[in-house]
């Protein structure tokens, strides 16, 4: 059952600039699935629609956060994706999670089919390789809701953000200031690079120092380049790490390669995988990742390149 907006068809060569005014269209979105919205809700805890409201809201993201893992095994299991988010709904109703064009153009695409004011933005993450801000460089999707008054944020807009891992436990209001979600804090401010736009500055304590965002409406076009570099170049994180990311209440828990890391209130805690029983098992207990749908001789072959780039790990590790 379909019914709801109207796509606008994207052709992949017409790269709309920021002023285009097929942007304010919104025509990332997409008509209602019935069955698909349900099987989604299934999977973050709702037998039935949720109504579109503040609380809902937070609960959706803190949901999302807990059952949907931050990750890139699929990557170096070999699969392909695209950044349509049809496609990233159904990796995630499959068991599945992704990086921030899944997980966020899925949940932004939820969010619009129950009725929230959703609008796509183009981001910019500064990964720890850099220096200074990268600007909007569409290297991340995020999302605003709006038209969501409370006395935290008067003009009804918020952020919200479950697709860069180890950052947001909730949906954060638009509004200038700093912000704790344990064990973190987090400034809100207008962008310095992007002109109208927002930045979102990591605590101190983390890997990418932040993200900048674009002020208008974002199109799935705007991520094609990226993607593409981030799962194909021999420079990508994505693609030199197998990462995984679980963001929970006062705890955050990633898994790069073989080394497990915990922090918390308490500080970091830290151990190295010593097994491939104990590797699926730390993807299926922690990161609500078991790849049920992934055979045995996937398996070995993902472990094997995991030890081995472990083992070269530590070798440079003593080099030094």
């Amino acid at each position: 059952m379909s019914t709801g907006p109207q796509q606008v068809t994207e052709a992949t060569s017409d790269r709309w600039a920021p002023e285009d005014p097929r942007r304010a269209d919104r025509p990332w979105r997409r008509p209602l699935d019935v069955d698909l919205r349900d099987a989604y809700l299934k999977r973050l805890g709702w037998d039935a629609p949720p109504a579109a409201t503040v609380e809902t809201l937070v609960a959706l993201h803190r949901a999302n956060v807990d059952l949907v893992p931050y990750e890139v095994v699929w990557l170096a299991l070999g699969e392909e994706r695209t950044t349509e988010p049809l496609d990233s709904l159904r990796y995630v109703i499959g068991g599945r999670g992704g990086y921030c064009f899944h997980l966020n153009g899925a949940l932004g695409c939820l969010l619009d089919w129950l009725g929230f004011d959703v609008h796509w933005r183009v981001g910019g993450v500064q990964g720890p390789q850099f220096a200074e801000p990268v600007g909007a460089n569409g290297n991340h999707l995020t999302l605003e809701v709006h038209g969501l008054p409370a006395p935290e944020s008067p003009d009804g807009k918020w952020l919200v953000d479950i697709g860069m891992g180890d950052a947001l436990y909730g949906p954060l209001p638009l509004v200038a200031g700093e912000y704790d979600q344990a064990p973190f804090r987090f400034r809100l401010r207008p962008s310095d690079v992007v002109p109208g736009g927002w930045r979102f500055d990591h605590d101190p304590s983390a890997r990418c120092p932040g993200m900048d965002y674009a002020p208008y409406e974002a199109v799935v076009g705007d991520f094609a380049a990226k993607h593409l570099e981030l799962t194909t170049s021999p420079e990508s994180g994505f693609v030199r790490v197998v990462a995984l990311c679980h963001r929970g209440g006062g705890k955050l828990t990633t898994l790069r390669g073989l080394r497990l890391s915990v922090v918390d209130g308490d500080g970091e805690r830290v151990h190295d995988i010593d097994s491939p029983t104990e590797y699926f098992a730390t993807l299926a207990e922690l990161f609500r990742l078991p790849l049920s749908d992934v055979d045995d001789d996937r398996r070995r072959a993902l472990y094997h390149r995991l030890r081995a780039d472990h083992e070269l790990f530590l070798a440079g590790r003593g080099a030094q």
